[in-house]
């Protein structure tokens, strides 16, 4: 090979002494075979292979064009000599593919024309706005590049494959099936390019062992370890009743399942014995264990991983390093491991994704076991977009859904004046035999509820109330002021917990909580909604403030958790004296009707179905806020908005900022402050984060306690606005909404 060879080239392997053999070459012709062949198996899950080829086929068309490999070489120093015009390393690659599809296929070419001139730099909507220039217009003003790379000595191999046969997926959400055809594109183009440019790496992908090969080291785990050491109780006796009819279940077909089991009934465990025996008898390809807030992720995955090893793939931002692999961190990047912990904001923001990072792993969502732990937090704003994509997934891509909780939502169609409610389209399968039996079986608790719900308890009579008790939890609705001004009312000794306390300091305190528990010493917690789902501790009294009625299970399931109390556990409700936050009152307000309403039984599954549907009812379209589902609505111009509804759909306001506080990590700081940058010390650095509003950072920098040390990353350099036992204290300051969710991550 030398620099006069005409091929065309996709890649140049870097080469410091400018020696350049044919290894470090990548030919085009190759790249783009490669490239359609991986996306064409990725694809063939799903019965669309033919689509995903051809769009692999043409996805660097661009390439051949004279622009593009004079760059190619003079910038990778394979040929000094060549000539540059423009702009260096900016030559467009991706345009000329996505207007040859559209000139041999006509209309049906916009399918594959969103996906490569997106395979960089994501989906794009179909017309422009002020802010984005569209996809229609950019074919437009960029047309002139198609004959310009027509030019080359192009194969005809390249140029006129077959086209596709398959027709597009009948009754599909088009634009969600594109987007799966995308992320089978991108991800082998990834592939590809990884396998020629740092092969070591590309080796060490998908080494994961099968699902068939997991149950039976889950099977010798529940029997040899989980059982065997059960204590011979009355729960523990429900609990082995409830993995048996998991494990009996997991034989139906696939489809939507619910697992309606009180909290403390083992559904953790449970539910992955379903999904373990269900994927092995449907051979699906892998289980997804999707939770909202990551004191429950840590604990599952960190349990998970006791059973596994490190074949569990935990991915979320708070990440801590000492879990993460050279192997794990590759999976993460389109999720190919058989089992995936995630957030729900990473599953569903990524199901409505047109980024190509994020996108990628879609297609490996086909023919899995996705497993909605704690559903009832499906977020009401974004619950009908949420709903539609498990549809498109359960209906079009072979995946079994699993809803796992205490407290079912109201998913079936509803409909009121104007609006309409599609839900699940479906009355899920129930896995246990008789779920309102089975919470009568495992009530352990009695309620308290307030005589008069218009009279609030008094901050200073709650704090003498929960003094009386040596162990006592009390959960309220605000980090800023509730938790705090209860907490400096209580004695000596007593715990908090809440967001505004760092995750590993979280971490600690639960741990020391356990522990105090298990030992039977005087222990008393003030907390937020943090403590309520998958914290496994277990008081013989809680209080709860009037919140919605799922708020008030969740506690519940934190007192007389084992059932080993000589009588019931005691929940107490009671009315704070503040307003609950504006995004919690509709709920509260149902709740304390539901609460007057039932007041002997308040946690009846017939209560929680009512529940659900006033809460849903009382949105209306709410439930589709941002009216993501409008933007892919069907149309004959095959026109969406991928970028628009992207976007919008975002779990988590972006009205947050990130502050690191010292907190046992003083070696980690520094290491930052010296300009350590590296993944593994951000990895760590996660756990001592805490999210705060713009305007509470922007009162730290200007009393001096916070510096920005490197753009939008931000340190509290003062050490007294860093609490033990309270977390960050805050100046005083007007303007700042009172709530945010405690733990939610991406």
């Amino acid at each position: 090979m030398n620099p006069s060879d005409p091929a065309s080239l996709a890649h140049v392997r870097p080469r410091e002494d400018q020696c350049f053999t044919d290894d470090d070459l990548h030919f085009l012709e190759d790249h783009l075979q490669n490239t359609a062949q991986l996306a064409q198996v990725q694809a063939n899950k799903f019965g669309f292979g033919d689509w995903a080829s051809l769009a692999g086929i043409w996805h660097d068309l661009g390439k051949y064009r004279a622009a593009f490999q004079q760059m190619i070489r003079k910038e990778s120093g394979y040929d000094p000599k060549a000539h540059l015009e423009g702009q260096p390393g900016r030559v467009n690659h991706s345009t000329a593919g996505a207007l040859h599809a559209l000139e041999k296929l006509g209309p049906a070419g916009r399918v594959l024309a969103y996906c490569i001139a997106g395979h960089h730099a994501g989906l794009a909507n179909w017309h422009g706005n002020e802010a984005h220039r569209g996809l229609s217009e950019r074919l437009e003003q960029e047309k002139h590049l198609l004959p310009e790379t027509l030019k080359a000595d192009i194969p005809n191999s390249i140029l006129k494959p077959l086209p596709p046969t398959s027709r597009p997926p009948k009754g599909a959400d088009l634009a969600f099936w594109i987007r799966m055809l995308f992320s089978c594109l991108v991800d082998a183009d990834f592939l590809d390019t990884e396998r020629f440019m740092d092969e070591e790496k590309f080796q060490k992908r998908s080494v994961y062992p099968a699902l068939k090969d997991l149950l039976p080291v889950f099977e010798r785990h529940m029997t040899d370890v989980v059982l065997a050491g059960a204590k011979n109780t009355s729960v523990n006796h429900i609990r082995r009743e409830v993995l048996e009819q998991c494990r009996s279940a997991a034989g139906q077909e696939p489809g939507f399942f619910s697992l309606t089991v009180p909290t403390g009934g083992g559904k953790t465990l449970s539910s992955l014995a379903f999904a373990l025996r269900h994927a092995v008898r449907h051979e699906k390809q892998r289980i997804l264990y999707v939770i909202p807030y990551t004191s429950i992720i840590e604990q599952t995955a960190d349990a998970f991983r006791k059973i596994f090893g490190g074949t569990v793939l935990e991915h979320h931002s708070n990440l801590d390093s000492k879990h993460e692999t050279v192997h794990s961190r590759l999976a993460s990047e389109n999720w190919d491991a058989p089992l995936i912990v995630t957030t729900s904001v990473q599953f569903f923001e990524s199901l409505y994704a047109n980024r190509t990072s994020r996108n990628r792993k879609l297609h490996n969502l086909v023919n899995s076991v996705v497993i909605l732990d704690e559903a009832q937090l499906l977020p009401p704003d974004f619950l009908e977009p949420c709903l539609h994509a498990l549809r498109e997934l359960k209906n079009h891509y072979g995946a079994s859904i699993v809803l796992c909780t205490a407290t079912q939502p109201a998913l079936e169609p509803r409909s009121g004046f104007g609006w309409k409610f599609t839900g699940l389209g479906e009355q899920p399968k129930e896995i246990v035999a008789d779920p309102q039996q089975l919470q009568q079986r495992l009530r352990r608790v009695r309620f308290r509820i307030p005589a008069d719900f218009n009279q609030p308890t008094s901050w200073d009579k709650l704090a003498k109330e929960l003094s009386e008790h040596p162990q006592v939890l009390c959960i309220v609705n605000k980090a800023r002021t509730d938790c705090r001004e209860l907490h400096e009312l209580m004695p000596e000794g007593t715990l908090h917990l809440s967001g505004l306390m760092c995750g590993q300091h979280r971490s600690d305190k639960i741990d020391e909580i356990q522990q105090r528990l298990k030992n039977k010493e005087s222990v008393r917690v003030i907390s937020t909604q943090l403590v309520e789902a998958g914290v496994d501790v277990d008081f013989p009294v809680v209080y709860r403030a009037l919140a919605g009625l799922d708020s008030v299970a969740q506690a519940a399931g934190r007192c007389n958790r084992e059932g080993e109390l000589p009588r019931l556990g005691e929940v107490v409700v009671f009315v704070p004296p503040s307003k609950p936050p504006i995004s919690l009152q509709a709920a509260t307000d149902l709740g304390k009707e539901c609460l007057q309403a039932n007041p002997d039984d308040p946690l009846s599954l017939e209560g929680f179905t009512r529940y659900f549907e006033q809460l849903y009812w009382s949105k209306g379209e709410g439930l589709d806020k941002h009216r993501i589902l409008a933007h892919f609505k069907p149309n004959p111009e095959w026109a969406f908005a991928f970028r628009s509804a992207a976007e919008k759909f975002r779990l988590i306001s972006d009205d947050s900022e990130t502050l690191l506080v010292p907190c046992q990590n003083d070696d980690l700081l520094e290491q930052l402050k010296r300009g350590n940058l590296d993944r593994w010390l951000l990895r760590k650095l996660q756990r001592y984060a805490v999210s705060i509003y713009p305007e509470e950072l922007k009162r730290l920098h200007l009393a001096g306690a916070a510096e920005e040390i490197f753009p939008g990353l931000n340190i509290l350099t003062d050490p007294n606005r860093y609490h033990v036992v309270k977390g960050l204290l805050l100046p005083e300051g007007g303007g700042v909404p009172v709530y945010a969710p405690d733990d939610l991550v991406a």
